[in-house]
């Protein structure tokens, strides 16, 4: 033992000794602090598409699609405005063919490793509609070697664009698309399914693309079914010249130093609207914006005024008031000064909230919070309903249909958003026949007990709310016999697993009705012999919200 700790404090004076000895031992390393902090800061990157000539010519060539990117590109790298680190151009024809766009895609995805990377990609192009091989009407960017004839087969799909986007490391990410499907302006489509459009309200195809994953942003140049424009005085694509102009500063509605992506849209919005005179009405989907904002220009360098916004869908079309004063028609958002500011939202007449709040520098409040907190997320009801085990052997031999009353106490957005936690106590009362031999009844009486915890995702629209989730219930079930050859009783009891879902419509700020489903499975034992049974519920009643 001696001899081995002699050797190691030997080798350690040899790894510590003259220089002359240094082999294999530590040598310093001195790191240069700003090329240390270079190394480990988020990189900018942009990947700019300006798609003006196509092969096929049933495609209409593009006046600015190209000078839409380039000018964009020059706004990017700009270092007193964008400085981003690296933007690429695709704007030749081999550049912009449905194989070389991917492909810079997912090269892209190579180079924006880290989650703080901001990425952003652009878009300049025609779109178009086509069915797909199951016969559905799909979306397209029509690149430079897409077949009017094969658009499914040539184009780009932009489910398929939008899932290479959604595969970018990064979590500030922005997917800016300067086209339109609606047969005029940036858009084609073919002789027969135009005809077709022509008879079906826009309003019946939902948005199949402007649903972006968290942390992400999708904003396109017109709302679904619009028409997306190029003008000649400006030279430019209409949205994109005003997202552009908006990078100069003038969309930091803040004054905090930096244009967000938030602003920058905004601002191209509200101009893109007013220019073409309510025609075109640019869009956004953002599910998550937090204090982490994209930031396309400038550099955040002290703290900005308060923000209110909201890029929701269930409050588009109100209006935001700030103390009496119309802010700005939602989606978007205004800058306020610090202090106690009263909030509206409103609709025509009608407001759907009105309070006081407090905000400060550097704040931004999401307005859904607001009309979060100004309706009850608790309710408690009354139900009634039916139970029933789900194979006939078990109705036979344990307990036929019966009538099912109890309450319901929800909790909304706990303890998740979007989540609710439910629990429900039912049961009944009352008497049975069972008829175990063809012709003999069995005269009983039977007392049901079930207490229910659930805890199912929301979907809302207005008065409406849907659920569905997991659900786990205690059963208790009591039979008590009073006939000839046996008098007694049975009771069971078990744990069981199963799902849930149902409707709610609100009726007023305080009452609404409820409807809710559950299927389940347990395990119980009859007469000696255990079986797995299902069992189902189905209750309706009235709910007060508090």
């Amino acid at each position: 033992m001696k001899r081995l700790v002699l050797m190691m404090l030997g080798a350690l004076v040899a790894c510590t000794g003259p220089a002359a000895y240094e082999k294999g031992g530590l040598v310093p390393l001195k790191l240069d602090e700003a090329t240390l902090s270079t190394a480990y800061a988020p990189r900018r990157i942009a990947l700019l598409v300006g798609i003006a000539e196509f092969q096929d010519p049933q495609w209409r060539n593009l006046r600015y699609s190209e000078k839409d990117a380039q000018d964009l590109a020059a706004a990017l790298q700009d270092p007193a405005r964008g400085h981003f680190d690296q933007v690429r151009l695709l704007t030749t024809p081999e550049q912009t063919t449905r194989a070389s766009i991917l492909a810079a895609l997912r090269e892209l995805q190579q180079e924006a490793t880290r989650p703080d990377d901001v990425v952003v990609v652009y878009f300049s192009a025609h779109g178009t509609l086509s069915r797909d091989g199951q016969g559905e009407l799909k979306r397209y960017l029509v690149t430079h070697d897409a077949s009017y004839h094969s658009i499914a087969q040539t184009a780009l799909p932009m489910d398929v664009l939008k899932a290479e986007f959604d595969k970018l490391p990064s979590r500030r990410r922005l997917l800016v698309l300067a086209t339109c499907h609606s047969g005029n302006g940036k858009s084609l489509l073919p002789k027969e399914l135009e005809q077709e459009l022509a008879g079906i309200k826009s309003g019946f195809y939902a948005r199949p693309l402007e649903e972006s994953s968290r942390a992400s942003m999708v904003f396109a140049a017109c709302d679904w079914g619009e028409t997306a424009r190029e003008d000649e005085g400006l030279r430019n694509d209409i949205y994109t010249y005003f997202l552009i102009e908006g990078l100069n500063g003038s969309a930091d509605r803040n004054a905090d130093g930096a244009v967000t992506a938030t602003e920058a849209h905004d601002y191209a919005r509200r101009r893109t609207f007013a220019f073409t005179q309510g025609r075109q009405r640019p869009s956004a989907e953002i599910l998550e914006v937090g204090a982490d904002p994209v930031v396309l220009s400038g550099s955040i360098d002290r703290l900005g005024r308060p923000e209110l916004f909201s890029y929701n869908p269930r409050l588009d079309g109100f209006t935001l008031k700030v103390d009496g004063e119309p802010r700005t028609d939602l989606p978007g958002g205004t800058a306020v000064m610090p202090g106690n500011r009263i909030v509206e939202l409103t609709k025509g007449d009608a407001v759907l909230v009105r309070r006081e709040v407090e905000v400060a520098e550097g704040q931004r409040l999401p307005l859904e919070q607001l009309l979060a907190d100004a309706f009850p997320h608790r309710s408690l009801s009354l139900v009634g309903g039916m139970f029933s085990f789900v194979d006939r052997r078990s109705r036979t031999e344990l307990l036929p249909a019966s009538p099912d009353v109890g309450v319901a106490l929800r909790l909304e957005d706990r303890p998740l958003q979007d989540f609710a936690l439910m629990l429900d106590l039912g049961g009944s009362h009352g008497r049975h026949q069972l008829e175990l031999v063809p012709g003999s009844q069995v005269p009983f009486a039977y007392t049901r007990l079930s207490l229910g915890v659930g805890m199912p995702y929301l979907w809302r629209w207005d008065r409406l709310s849907l659920f569905a989730g997991p659900r786990v219930a205690a059963l208790y079930l009591r039979r008590s016999f009073a006939v000839d050859t046996f008098v007694g009783g049975q009771e069971y009891f078990t744990f069981s697993p199963g799902l849930m879902g149902g409707a709610v419509w609100r009726l007023s700020e305080r009452l609404e009705l409820i409807s809710q489903m559950q299927w389940m499975l347990t395990y119980v034992v009859v007469d000696g012999k255990g079986q797995a049974v299902g069992f189902a519920g189905g209750l309706a009643g009235v709910g007060y919200r508090f």
